[in-house]
């Protein structure tokens, strides 16, 4: 057993866990920078919907892509070290999106942003993992995901004045300079564990494989991507490229209310993501169950929206910007999922697992959406109408039915590993208690 020398769940672990987030905040708001600056792109590199969404498919692609990889490394070298790596990408991949005259160069720039971007969230929740104790970690995973998403307020209101005021490469030159100071506060601050042995448990490279297929093989950790998948994609396609679009090209609005409906998106994730941490604190047992509930509240809200012929009321768009929303904290039931399944000392590779769910879901759904505007539209984004987006955004309902079946699936199979491998487990969490890292049993997987 390693010494432990700082208070676990006290003082110096929230400071740490505030200078991590503003990490994730950056993230956010660099991840959802092209969200209002998508039809300036188009007009800046002369691109069609297929091309922007392409921007934010690579973007995603690389991030999925690096999620295991990251978990990988995370376990290895620390949170640290990897919060400083992916800063150092992503002012890389803002400065040059700044100057960037090309669309080659523009998609080079937006790669290396995802690269960055990879490293951040999977690196905040493994502190929240290794500083806080298990009553409070769902709570501060809650957290987490609800004040990083103040990145994409910054990202819906002041850069959009910052764009119109300022132009296209002083604004992102300056979002590029926030990484800087970023990488300063981290070095300062930030510590991997409050234990005295600073070395994070590192893995041998001959057993990385059979470890890697130990997270993998546990249904948990599946149960945790299918969630993430399921309910997280929504939102992060509405607020990542094609929500401006939709509110302003198909429903009509102004780009003052369209701004300030993405912003409203995050005042409820907040609200809902108090209420769903509370929840999955007192009933673990049901926490797959609530996923569903919201994301069916998703594809009711957009299917009454999606079925009108003619612009939506805005009081129903508030509505569905709301249901969206709270598809972000359903989201990270998935890492706390994973949390109750995977020891510590494997939870960077799970939740890299857990985090490619969502993200692949939308970039599969992001680049669909552009591929059926310009089929439907038959032209560029100046041609887009409500018709064209009421095809382009029913693929979500794929996604949503996929997701969900693959969630009930997992939960049994979840259910029945605790039941084998952990007796008496399944009935802690029906009575509200607290489990968490169980640790991989000898007959794991089998």
């Amino acid at each position: 057993m390693t010494e432990q020398i700082h208070d676990i769940g006290k003082r110096r672990a929230w400071v740490i866990w505030l200078v991590a987030l503003s990490v994730y905040v950056l993230a956010v708001f660099n991840r959802s920078s092209l969200g209002v600056a998508g039809l300036l792109a188009t007009q800046r590199f002369g691109i069609s919907a297929t091309q922007l969404s392409f921007f934010t498919v690579l973007q995603l692609v690389v991030y999925a892509g690096l999620q295991v990889p990251i978990g990988v490394l995370l376990d290895r070298f620390g949170s640290r070290i990897l919060l400083l790596s992916g800063l150092a990408l992503m002012a890389v991949g803002q400065l040059v999106f700044a100057v960037a005259s090309s669309f080659p160069v523009a998609v080079l720039a937006r790669a290396v942003l995802g690269a960055g971007d990879a490293a951040i969230f999977v690196s905040v929740i493994r502190l929240v993992t290794l500083w806080f104790l298990v009553r409070q970690a769902p709570l501060v995973t809650q957290l987490t995901g609800q004040a990083g998403q103040l990145g994409a307020v910054a990202a819906a209101a002041p850069l959009s004045l910052a764009l119109q005021h300022l132009g296209w490469t002083r604004s992102f030159s300056i979002a590029s300079s926030l990484g800087i100071v970023g990488m300063v506060a981290v070095a300062l601050v930030v510590k991997d564990s409050p234990y005295a042995r600073q070395e994070v448990a590192r893995t041998k490279m001959r057993a990385l494989a059979r470890s890697l297929r130990l997270v993998w093989g546990n249904p948990g950790t599946r149960l945790g991507m299918w969630s993430h998948f399921t309910s997280q994609f929504s939102g992060t396609v509405f607020a990542l490229l094609w929500g401006y679009p939709f509110l302003v090209r198909g429903e009509g609005l102004g780009s003052g209310t369209a701004s300030a409906l993405l912003m409203l998106m995050t005042g409820w994730v907040i609200v809902s993501g108090l209420v769903l941490g509370a929840l999955v604190s007192r009933f673990p047992f049901w926490r797959s169950r609530m996923v569903l509930t919201v994301v069916a509240a998703m594809a009711v809200a957009w299917a009454v929206v999606l079925l009108r012929t003619t612009p939506a009321p805005l009081w129903l768009l508030v509505v569905l910007v709301c249901a969206m929303a709270s598809g972000g904290p359903a989201s990270m039931v998935g890492f706390d999922l994973a949390r109750t399944f995977i020891p510590v000392e494997a939870s960077g590779r799970a939740n890299g697992f857990v985090n490619v769910g969502g993200f692949s879901a939308s970039l599969l759904t992001i680049g669909l959406v552009g591929v059926l505007l310009d089929w439907h539209s038959g032209g560029g984004a100046d041609r887009y109408d409500l018709s064209d987006f009421r095809v382009a955004m029913s693929v979500q309902f794929v996604f949503w039915a996929f997701g969900s079946v693959q969630v009930l699936r997992f939960r049994r199979k979840a259910i029945s590993h605790l039941d084998r491998l952990h007796p008496g487990v399944v009935d802690a969490m029906k009575r509200g208690e607290a489990v968490v890292h169980l640790g991989f049993h000898e007959r794991e997987g089998v």
